[in-house]
């Protein structure tokens, strides 16, 4: 152990004394290092970063129920699953795409329209220029950068717009075919209703009357004094007689059918709601502004990192040019 401490000491002592030994060369190639790399730093383009946070809302749908949940509220903020289906929905190529073109990004991005490689090449520079983050509170975080400052805070503010747009058209496409089929079914009620309906009124210009009318009429027919009255009254009493159970058969499907229809109905505004309604899906915390300081590059880092790489490159090199000259009068 003694031993390994004191061969240490000993290599460290001679390293420094080989740095010493060197220092001229070392001292003039870092500070070239140095040079080149401050004059690198600042012909590199600075890069701005725009931000905006949002919040997903709890549902994406407004009930009409009595029963429903009040965690479902629209007024609610959402939880851990809302806002990984948010960080789904940003990543889409839907919004890419959307991005893509209304800011004429393979342009901005200097990609060109014949390159064989542009879709890999746009997808590339979007995804290292746009991030889609959930935050520890369970909003989002969106970060876009860009050469361009007002352009960076544009195209965040566009994606946070786009997000109701999106998720919108996701939840028409799905509920659309559900609302033609409550819409037939509807239609189909309404014309069974219709035609009993007719059926019934029908009756009633034949003189049909429902149980309680009929009821009056037998009274009225003992209480009637002229036998022209009662000849009328009796005339109607046959018809009754004869088309009044089938006329209470259809009083009664029509009160059952009016109650479905109702309940029917219920169920019919909840679907028009979903395929129709244009919600807003989100709770803005922060909109993107024009960033007034720049991203990156860090120019420190920057001339740092050089200066030590250049620092560390020479020592190696004269390190290893010594061990070739021992070799070479070793043998």
């Amino acid at each position: 152990m003694t031993e390994s401490i004191e061969k240490f000491e000993q290599d460290r002592q001679n390293l420094l004394l080989f740095i010493w030994k060197n220092r001229k060369v070392i001292i003039l190639v870092s500070a070239v290092g140095f040079i080149v790399s401050l004059i690198i730093s600042l012909l590199m383009t600075p890069i701005f970063r725009s931000t905006a946070i949002v919040f997903p809302t709890a549902t994406s749908t407004v009930s009409f129920s009595e029963q429903r949940n009040a965690k479902a509220s629209s007024m609610d903020f959402g939880e851990e699953e809302q806002a990984e289906q948010m960080v789904q929905i940003l990543q889409s190529s839907s919004i890419r795409d959307e991005i893509v073109h209304q800011f004429d990004l393979y342009k901005h991005y200097e990609i060109s329209p014949d390159d064989v490689n542009k879709q890999y090449k746009l997808v590339k520079e979007f995804n290292s220029n746009f991030n889609f983050a959930r935050t520890r509170y369970g909003s989002i975080q969106i970060d876009v950068l860009d050469k361009d400052p007002v352009k960076a805070a544009a195209m965040a503010n566009k994606v946070v717009d786009l997000i109701d747009t999106m998720k919108n058209e996701m939840i028409a496409q799905r509920t659309a075919e559900a609302f033609k089929v409550a819409q037939r079914k509807r239609d189909m009620l309404q014309e069974d209703l219709n035609k009993i309906s007719v059926q019934i009124d029908s009756l009633a210009k034949l003189g049909v009357m429902n149980i309680d009318a009929r009821a009056g009429l037998y009274q009225a027919f003992v209480d009637s004094k002229s036998p022209a009255e009662k000849a009328e009254i009796k005339e109607k009493l046959l018809v009754n007689e004869k088309d009044g159970p089938f006329y209470d058969e259809l009083e009664h499907i029509r009160r059952e059918k009016i109650t479905a229809f109702e309940l029917f109905m219920a169920i019919y505004e909840q679907t028009e709601s979903d395929a129709n309604a244009k919600l807003n899906h989100k709770f803005i915390v922060e909109r993107a502004v024009v960033a007034d300081k720049k991203d990156k590059p860090k120019r420190m880092v920057v001339v740092l990192l050089g200066t030590m790489g250049t620092f560390l490159f020479i020592v190696f090199a004269l390190l290893i040019r010594e061990k070739i000259g021992e070799l070479k009068r070793i043998a």
